[in-house]
């Protein structure tokens, strides 16, 4: 029975799907990478130097006693942060769609079936209808 279990569980399918996930996450990094790194400067340049990370609508002010130490942190809409995600969100799903894409022209076409000739009680039929003339 382990064998049979075994024989399941380590089929192409399996395999495959656990290689895409690791490679997913991977490509997730990268990209995130990318993002942060290398994408969201140069739109912030664009944009007057803004970084779009630390844009946030402040709805508490933080409460800092008289030691520095912070007694109530700060509340506040992080849009900025979700600007970024939503921009790692495109080009992941750019990217993804070109690795999809990449994958999909590596198949090879599946032939066309060749047309279906005539049967042989057609054939019958038309010897019939020729040795009748």
């Amino acid at each position: 029975m382990l064998k049979e279990f075994k024989n399941f569980i380590m089929t192409g399918n399996v395999i495959e799907f656990a290689v895409a996930v690791i490679m997913a996450g991977a490509v997730g990094l990268v990209v995130n990478g990318f993002v942060a790194d290398i994408v969201m400067p140069v739109v912030g340049h664009f944009a007057g130097g803004i970084d779009f990370a630390e844009m946030k609508v402040v709805l508490d002010e933080a409460v800092v006693a008289a030691d520095g130490s912070v007694t109530s942190p700060e509340n506040a809409i992080r849009w900025g942060a979700w600007v970024n995600t939503i921009v790692n969100l495109l080009i992941v799903g750019f990217v993804m769609f070109l690795i999809v894409k990449a994958y999909n022209k590596t198949k090879a076409p599946e032939p066309e079936a060749a047309p279906a000739g005539p049967t042989a009680e057609e054939l019958l039929t038309e010897i019939r209808d020729a040795l009748k003339k």
